[in-house]
Protein backbone atom coordinates (compact mmCIF):
# COMPACT_ATOMS: atom_id res chain seq x y z
CA UNK A 1 0.00 0.00 0.00
CA UNK A 2 1.33 3.05 -0.74
CA UNK A 3 2.01 5.64 2.20
CA UNK A 4 0.02 8.57 2.92
CA UNK A 5 0.86 9.37 6.08
CA UNK A 6 3.76 11.97 5.92
CA UNK A 7 5.10 11.45 9.40
CA UNK A 8 8.66 10.53 9.06
CA UNK A 9 9.29 11.47 5.50
CA UNK A 10 8.22 15.45 5.26
CA UNK A 11 10.98 17.57 3.87
CA UNK A 12 10.89 20.15 6.53
CA UNK A 13 11.69 17.83 9.21
CA UNK A 14 13.50 14.87 7.73
CA UNK A 15 15.20 16.74 4.52
CA UNK A 16 18.23 15.49 3.34
CA UNK A 17 21.35 17.46 4.14
CA UNK A 18 23.81 18.71 1.86
CA UNK A 19 26.10 15.92 0.64
CA UNK A 20 29.04 15.88 2.47
CA UNK A 21 32.76 15.39 1.41
CA UNK A 22 33.72 12.16 3.27
CA UNK A 23 37.22 13.45 3.86
CA UNK A 24 39.30 13.99 6.88
CA UNK A 25 40.02 17.88 7.51
CA UNK A 26 43.16 19.45 6.69
CA UNK A 27 44.59 19.97 10.33
CA UNK A 28 45.17 23.44 10.15
CA UNK A 29 41.63 23.64 10.04
CA UNK A 30 40.96 21.39 12.97
CA UNK A 31 43.75 23.25 14.91
CA UNK A 32 41.85 26.73 14.22
CA UNK A 33 38.76 25.49 15.68
CA UNK A 34 40.52 23.41 18.54
CA UNK A 35 42.56 27.01 19.47
CA UNK A 36 38.90 28.80 19.98
CA UNK A 37 37.41 26.18 21.59
CA UNK A 38 37.98 27.38 25.03
CA UNK A 39 36.68 30.74 24.29
CA UNK A 40 33.37 30.59 26.05
CA UNK A 41 30.03 32.36 23.87
CA UNK A 42 29.48 32.86 20.48
CA UNK A 43 30.28 35.52 17.63
CA UNK A 44 27.66 38.19 17.30
CA UNK A 45 25.26 38.26 14.18
CA UNK A 46 26.84 38.83 11.55
CA UNK A 47 30.01 37.45 12.36
CA UNK A 48 32.96 39.48 13.46
CA UNK A 49 35.64 41.82 12.06
CA UNK A 50 38.06 38.84 11.19
CA UNK A 51 35.24 36.87 9.51
CA UNK A 52 33.89 39.73 7.80
CA UNK A 53 36.82 40.04 6.24
CA UNK A 54 38.01 36.99 5.41
CA UNK A 55 34.44 36.58 3.31
CA UNK A 56 35.08 40.07 1.40
CA UNK A 57 38.77 38.60 0.49
CA UNK A 58 37.37 35.45 -0.60
CA UNK A 59 34.28 36.96 -2.74
CA UNK A 60 36.68 39.61 -4.68
CA UNK A 61 38.98 36.13 -5.55
CA UNK A 62 35.92 35.31 -7.17
CA UNK A 63 35.64 38.78 -8.80
CA UNK A 64 32.21 39.70 -6.63
CA UNK A 65 34.23 42.91 -4.44
CA UNK A 66 32.58 43.43 -1.13
CA UNK A 67 32.95 45.62 2.10
CA UNK A 68 32.82 44.25 5.87
CA UNK A 69 29.65 46.21 5.65
CA UNK A 70 28.03 44.27 2.85
CA UNK A 71 28.76 40.92 4.19
CA UNK A 72 27.05 39.38 7.48
CA UNK A 73 27.27 35.64 8.06
CA UNK A 74 25.27 33.14 10.08
CA UNK A 75 25.24 29.44 11.49
CA UNK A 76 24.18 28.03 7.96
CA UNK A 77 22.88 29.25 4.65
CA UNK A 78 19.22 28.03 5.71
CA UNK A 79 19.27 30.68 8.51
CA UNK A 80 20.33 33.75 6.14
CA UNK A 81 17.57 32.48 3.34
CA UNK A 82 15.37 32.77 6.27
CA UNK A 83 16.15 36.35 7.50
CA UNK A 84 16.58 37.35 3.34
CA UNK A 85 13.03 36.39 3.14
CA UNK A 86 11.42 37.80 6.35
CA UNK A 87 13.19 41.13 5.66
CA UNK A 88 11.95 41.29 1.91
CA UNK A 89 8.42 39.98 2.37
CA UNK A 90 6.03 39.16 -0.79
CA UNK A 91 6.09 35.68 -2.32
CA UNK A 92 9.12 33.00 -3.20
CA UNK A 93 9.96 31.76 -6.38
CA UNK A 94 12.02 29.31 -7.07
CA UNK A 95 13.65 26.22 -9.64
CA UNK A 96 11.65 22.67 -10.04
CA UNK A 97 13.81 21.52 -8.65
CA UNK A 98 15.88 22.98 -6.09
CA UNK A 99 17.54 22.65 -2.87
CA UNK A 100 15.70 20.68 -0.59
CA UNK A 101 16.70 23.50 2.53
CA UNK A 102 15.25 26.47 0.48
CA UNK A 103 11.30 25.85 0.91
CA UNK A 104 10.90 25.13 4.34
CA UNK A 105 12.66 28.18 5.14
CA UNK A 106 10.09 29.87 3.02
CA UNK A 107 7.01 27.87 4.59
CA UNK A 108 8.26 28.24 7.73
CA UNK A 109 7.35 31.91 7.29
CA UNK A 110 4.10 31.41 5.89
CA UNK A 111 5.10 32.78 2.51
CA UNK A 112 4.24 30.78 -0.64
CA UNK A 113 6.74 29.48 -2.60
CA UNK A 114 6.30 28.91 -6.44
CA UNK A 115 8.01 26.65 -8.49
CA UNK A 116 9.10 27.51 -11.93
CA UNK A 117 10.00 24.93 -15.05
CA UNK A 118 14.28 24.96 -15.47
CA UNK A 119 15.37 24.49 -19.24
CA UNK A 120 16.58 20.51 -20.31
CA UNK A 121 20.36 21.64 -20.46
CA UNK A 122 19.96 22.56 -16.81
CA UNK A 123 18.82 22.70 -13.05
CA UNK A 124 18.79 25.59 -10.76
CA UNK A 125 17.89 28.37 -12.84
CA UNK A 126 14.20 28.95 -13.90
CA UNK A 127 13.54 28.77 -17.91
CA UNK A 128 13.28 32.91 -18.61
CA UNK A 129 9.94 32.51 -20.17
CA UNK A 130 8.52 30.19 -17.71
CA UNK A 131 9.57 32.72 -14.87
CA UNK A 132 8.00 35.55 -16.29
CA UNK A 133 4.47 33.60 -17.11
CA UNK A 134 4.33 32.65 -13.49
CA UNK A 135 5.15 36.10 -12.68
CA UNK A 136 2.23 37.40 -14.36
CA UNK A 137 0.17 34.58 -13.29
CA UNK A 138 0.99 35.17 -9.49
CA UNK A 139 0.25 39.17 -9.70
CA UNK A 140 -2.83 38.69 -11.81
CA UNK A 141 -3.93 35.96 -8.91
CA UNK A 142 -3.29 38.48 -5.99
CA UNK A 143 -0.30 37.52 -5.35
CA UNK A 144 2.97 39.65 -4.58
CA UNK A 145 6.55 37.64 -5.74
CA UNK A 146 9.60 39.76 -5.07
CA UNK A 147 12.07 36.92 -4.82
CA UNK A 148 13.80 34.44 -7.02
CA UNK A 149 15.98 32.13 -5.46
CA UNK A 150 18.30 30.15 -7.85
CA UNK A 151 21.45 28.33 -8.05
CA UNK A 152 24.36 28.31 -11.03
CA UNK A 153 26.26 25.31 -9.57
CA UNK A 154 23.25 23.33 -8.27
CA UNK A 155 21.93 20.80 -5.89
CA UNK A 156 20.32 18.31 -6.88
CA UNK A 157 21.03 18.07 -10.60
CA UNK A 158 24.82 18.88 -10.26
CA UNK A 159 24.98 21.09 -13.25
CA UNK A 160 26.41 24.58 -14.11
CA UNK A 161 24.14 26.92 -15.94
CA UNK A 162 25.25 28.42 -19.33
CA UNK A 163 26.15 32.29 -19.13
CA UNK A 164 23.65 32.88 -21.58
CA UNK A 165 20.71 31.45 -19.39
CA UNK A 166 21.69 33.13 -16.71
CA UNK A 167 21.61 36.39 -18.56
CA UNK A 168 18.12 35.68 -19.78
CA UNK A 169 16.51 34.69 -16.46
CA UNK A 170 18.74 37.26 -14.51
CA UNK A 171 16.96 40.47 -17.12
CA UNK A 172 13.44 38.63 -17.22
CA UNK A 173 13.65 38.79 -13.30
CA UNK A 174 14.71 42.19 -12.92
CA UNK A 175 12.52 43.39 -15.33
CA UNK A 176 9.44 41.92 -13.02
CA UNK A 177 11.37 43.93 -10.21
CA UNK A 178 12.20 40.76 -8.31
CA UNK A 179 15.62 40.56 -5.73
CA UNK A 180 17.56 37.42 -6.62
CA UNK A 181 19.18 35.35 -3.93
CA UNK A 182 22.26 33.32 -5.87
CA UNK A 183 22.87 30.44 -4.01
CA UNK A 184 26.97 29.36 -4.83
CA UNK A 185 27.77 26.90 -2.25
CA UNK A 186 28.81 24.77 -4.79
CA UNK A 187 30.39 27.03 -7.12
CA UNK A 188 34.32 26.29 -6.13
CA UNK A 189 33.12 22.61 -6.90
CA UNK A 190 32.85 22.94 -10.43
CA UNK A 191 34.60 19.50 -11.60
CA UNK A 192 36.67 20.97 -14.33
CA UNK A 193 36.66 24.58 -14.08
CA UNK A 194 38.87 25.57 -17.57
CA UNK A 195 36.32 24.30 -19.35
CA UNK A 196 33.18 25.47 -17.53
CA UNK A 197 31.84 28.58 -17.26
CA UNK A 198 30.41 29.98 -14.34
CA UNK A 199 28.52 33.30 -14.67
CA UNK A 200 27.43 34.84 -11.21
CA UNK A 201 24.05 36.56 -11.28
CA UNK A 202 26.00 39.29 -9.22
CA UNK A 203 28.59 39.86 -11.80
CA UNK A 204 25.52 40.82 -14.48
CA UNK A 205 23.32 42.51 -11.79
CA UNK A 206 24.75 43.42 -8.74
CA UNK A 207 22.43 45.87 -7.34
CA UNK A 208 19.62 43.00 -7.31
CA UNK A 209 21.39 40.05 -6.20
CA UNK A 210 22.31 38.75 -2.71
CA UNK A 211 24.82 35.75 -2.97
CA UNK A 212 24.97 33.28 -0.32
CA UNK A 213 27.39 30.00 0.10
CA UNK A 214 27.16 27.81 2.75
CA UNK A 215 30.65 26.79 3.45
CA UNK A 216 29.74 23.06 4.22
CA UNK A 217 30.18 23.25 0.23
CA UNK A 218 33.76 23.85 -0.26
CA UNK A 219 35.09 24.06 3.47
CA UNK A 220 33.77 22.58 6.35
CA UNK A 221 31.96 19.59 7.33
CA UNK A 222 28.31 20.23 7.79
CA UNK A 223 28.60 19.85 11.65
CA UNK A 224 29.94 22.86 11.76
CA UNK A 225 27.44 25.13 10.76
CA UNK A 226 28.22 28.47 8.82
CA UNK A 227 27.48 30.44 6.26
CA UNK A 228 28.07 33.99 4.48
CA UNK A 229 26.44 36.74 2.62
CA UNK A 230 27.02 39.48 0.19
CA UNK A 231 24.66 42.20 -0.36
CA UNK A 232 24.77 44.68 -2.80
CA UNK A 233 26.30 47.75 -2.40
CA UNK A 234 23.67 50.24 -2.33
CA UNK A 235 21.66 52.15 -0.02
CA UNK A 236 18.66 49.00 -0.54
CA UNK A 237 21.64 46.83 -0.26
CA UNK A 238 22.27 48.55 3.08
CA UNK A 239 18.82 48.39 4.29
CA UNK A 240 18.33 44.73 3.18
CA UNK A 241 21.37 43.56 5.23
CA UNK A 242 20.21 45.63 8.32
CA UNK A 243 16.75 43.82 7.86
CA UNK A 244 18.51 40.71 7.60
CA UNK A 245 20.63 41.28 10.98
CA UNK A 246 18.18 41.95 12.72
CA UNK A 247 16.52 38.66 11.98
CA UNK A 248 19.28 36.94 12.83
CA UNK A 249 20.08 38.55 16.07
CA UNK A 250 15.60 37.69 17.09
CA UNK A 251 16.48 34.29 15.90
CA UNK A 252 19.93 34.40 18.37
CA UNK A 253 21.73 33.00 14.64
CA UNK A 254 25.20 33.12 15.69
CA UNK A 255 28.25 31.35 14.22
CA UNK A 256 29.87 29.77 17.17
CA UNK A 257 32.87 31.22 17.94
CA UNK A 258 35.22 28.18 17.14
CA UNK A 259 33.47 27.69 13.91
CA UNK A 260 33.61 31.28 13.24
CA UNK A 261 37.40 30.67 13.69
CA UNK A 262 37.55 27.93 11.47
CA UNK A 263 35.56 29.69 8.87
CA UNK A 264 37.58 32.61 8.71
CA UNK A 265 40.59 30.65 8.10
CA UNK A 266 39.03 28.44 5.77
CA UNK A 267 38.08 31.83 3.82
CA UNK A 268 41.51 33.25 4.03
CA UNK A 269 41.77 29.87 1.78
CA UNK A 270 45.58 29.13 3.27
CA UNK A 271 47.88 26.45 0.28
CA UNK A 272 46.34 23.60 2.56
CA UNK A 273 42.96 24.75 2.32
CA UNK A 274 42.90 25.54 -1.32
CA UNK A 275 45.10 22.45 -2.03
CA UNK A 276 42.44 20.32 -0.10
CA UNK A 277 39.61 21.83 -1.88
CA UNK A 278 41.20 21.40 -5.39
CA UNK A 279 41.96 17.48 -4.70
CA UNK A 280 38.80 16.43 -3.07
CA UNK A 281 36.64 18.31 -5.69
CA UNK A 282 39.06 15.98 -8.68
CA UNK A 283 38.43 12.80 -6.40
CA UNK A 284 34.68 13.70 -6.30
CA UNK A 285 34.38 14.57 -9.98
CA UNK A 286 36.12 11.46 -10.80
CA UNK A 287 33.85 9.27 -9.01
CA UNK A 288 30.47 11.04 -9.91
CA UNK A 289 31.14 9.97 -13.53
CA UNK A 290 32.22 6.95 -12.67
CA UNK A 291 28.82 6.66 -10.76
CA UNK A 292 27.09 8.49 -14.19
CA UNK A 293 28.49 6.03 -16.47
CA UNK A 294 26.67 3.34 -14.23
CA UNK A 295 23.69 4.70 -13.71
CA UNK A 296 23.16 5.51 -17.92
CA UNK A 297 24.37 1.95 -18.73
CA UNK A 298 21.70 0.29 -16.78
CA UNK A 299 18.99 2.63 -18.64
CA UNK A 300 18.60 5.55 -16.24
CA UNK A 301 18.52 9.11 -17.30
CA UNK A 302 20.91 11.74 -15.80
CA UNK A 303 22.64 14.87 -16.41
CA UNK A 304 26.45 14.62 -16.45
CA UNK A 305 27.59 16.07 -13.16
CA UNK A 306 29.47 19.17 -13.45
CA UNK A 307 29.53 20.20 -9.80
CA UNK A 308 29.05 18.84 -6.37
CA UNK A 309 29.42 15.55 -4.91
CA UNK A 310 26.31 13.79 -6.31
CA UNK A 311 24.18 13.21 -8.99
CA UNK A 312 20.31 13.18 -10.27
CA UNK A 313 19.32 10.21 -11.46
CA UNK A 314 15.55 9.79 -13.41
CA UNK A 315 14.67 5.95 -12.81
CA UNK A 316 11.16 6.47 -15.09
CA UNK A 317 12.80 4.05 -17.76
CA UNK A 318 13.01 1.55 -15.37
CA UNK A 319 9.06 2.41 -14.08
CA UNK A 320 8.38 -1.28 -15.00
CA UNK A 321 11.26 -3.30 -13.17
CA UNK A 322 10.53 -0.96 -9.90
CA UNK A 323 6.88 -1.81 -9.95
CA UNK A 324 7.15 -5.35 -9.67
CA UNK A 325 9.18 -3.76 -6.72
CA UNK A 326 6.08 -1.77 -5.24
CA UNK A 327 7.98 1.22 -6.33
CA UNK A 328 5.45 3.63 -8.17
CA UNK A 329 6.66 7.18 -6.62
CA UNK A 330 9.76 9.27 -5.76
CA UNK A 331 9.13 8.31 -1.94
CA UNK A 332 9.08 4.42 -2.57
CA UNK A 333 12.12 4.78 -4.92
CA UNK A 334 13.79 6.83 -1.94
CA UNK A 335 13.31 3.89 0.14
CA UNK A 336 14.28 0.87 -1.94
CA UNK A 337 17.23 2.69 -3.09
CA UNK A 338 18.00 3.78 0.24
CA UNK A 339 17.72 0.03 1.57
CA UNK A 340 19.14 -1.42 -1.64
CA UNK A 341 22.49 0.48 -1.82
CA UNK A 342 23.11 0.87 1.75
CA UNK A 343 23.83 4.86 1.44
CA UNK A 344 20.84 7.77 1.76
CA UNK A 345 19.25 8.24 -1.95
CA UNK A 346 16.87 11.16 -1.15
CA UNK A 347 13.76 11.22 -3.82
CA UNK A 348 12.93 14.06 -6.33
CA UNK A 349 10.37 15.42 -4.21
CA UNK A 350 12.75 16.00 -1.04
CA UNK A 351 13.87 18.88 -4.18
CA UNK A 352 10.42 19.97 -5.12
CA UNK A 353 10.47 17.69 -7.98
CA UNK A 354 6.75 15.67 -8.49
CA UNK A 355 6.39 12.72 -6.23
CA UNK A 356 5.35 10.84 -9.54
CA UNK A 357 8.65 11.21 -10.78
CA UNK A 358 11.33 8.29 -9.82
CA UNK A 359 14.14 10.60 -9.31
CA UNK A 360 16.84 10.70 -6.88
CA UNK A 361 19.66 12.49 -6.11
CA UNK A 362 23.07 9.80 -5.49
CA UNK A 363 25.87 11.63 -3.50
CA UNK A 364 29.48 10.26 -4.35
CA UNK A 365 30.74 10.69 -0.29
CA UNK A 366 29.54 7.24 0.62
CA UNK A 367 32.11 5.51 -2.24
CA UNK A 368 35.53 6.96 -0.64
CA UNK A 369 35.49 4.19 2.49
CA UNK A 370 34.26 3.65 5.75
CA UNK A 371 37.15 4.69 7.49
CA UNK A 372 39.79 7.57 7.99
CA UNK A 373 42.20 5.69 6.99
CA UNK A 374 40.03 4.55 3.33
CA UNK A 375 39.36 8.33 2.92
CA UNK A 376 42.22 9.36 2.56
CA UNK A 377 43.72 6.40 0.58
CA UNK A 378 40.96 7.95 -1.91
CA UNK A 379 42.01 11.58 -1.38
CA UNK A 380 45.97 10.68 -2.59
CA UNK A 381 45.53 7.92 -5.17
CA UNK A 382 46.26 8.60 -8.50
CA UNK A 383 43.45 6.01 -9.34
CA UNK A 384 41.29 5.83 -6.91
CA UNK A 385 38.45 3.81 -8.84
CA UNK A 386 41.10 1.47 -8.60
CA UNK A 387 40.99 1.02 -4.99
CA UNK A 388 38.94 -2.16 -3.85
CA UNK A 389 36.87 -0.39 -1.47
CA UNK A 390 36.03 1.72 -4.34
CA UNK A 391 35.65 -0.60 -6.71
CA UNK A 392 33.56 -2.02 -4.04
CA UNK A 393 30.85 0.44 -4.10
CA UNK A 394 30.53 0.83 -7.76
CA UNK A 395 30.41 -2.49 -8.33
CA UNK A 396 27.66 -2.73 -6.06
CA UNK A 397 25.78 0.31 -7.75
CA UNK A 398 26.43 -1.41 -10.56
CA UNK A 399 24.31 -4.87 -9.56
CA UNK A 400 21.55 -2.78 -8.15
CA UNK A 401 20.93 -0.78 -11.73
CA UNK A 402 21.96 -3.61 -13.82
CA UNK A 403 19.36 -5.94 -12.15
CA UNK A 404 16.77 -3.11 -12.58
CA UNK A 405 17.80 -2.81 -16.48
CA UNK A 406 17.46 -6.89 -16.60
CA UNK A 407 14.00 -6.42 -15.09
CA UNK A 408 12.50 -4.00 -17.46
CA UNK A 409 13.76 -5.83 -20.16
CA UNK A 410 11.79 -8.49 -19.05
CA UNK A 411 8.76 -6.99 -18.16
CA UNK A 412 8.47 -4.92 -22.20
CA UNK A 413 5.86 -6.56 -24.32
CA UNK A 414 6.93 -8.54 -27.57
CA UNK A 415 7.11 -6.45 -30.22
Amino acid sequence: MRRTDPEGHGPVRYGPSLPGQGLPLPPGLSAALADAADHDGSEPSGGVPGLSAAACGYFARRGLSARPDAVAAAPGAPALLLAVTAALGGDVLVPRPCAAWWVPQVRALGRSVFHVATPAECGGVPDPYALLETVRRIRAEGGDPRLLVLSVADDPTATVAPPELVHETVEAAAGEGLHLVSDETWRDTVHHARDTVLLSPAEMLPERVTVVTDLAGPFLPTAWPAAVARFPATADGAGLRSRVLDVLAALGARVAGPVAAAATYALDEPPEVAQRLAAGVALHARVAAAAHRTVVAAGALARPPQAGRHLYADLGPLRSALGAHGVGDAQELEDFLTARLGMPAPGGHRFGDDLAELRVRLSTGPFLGTTAEERIESLLSPTPLELPHVQRVLIHLGSVFDDLRDDAQRWESPR
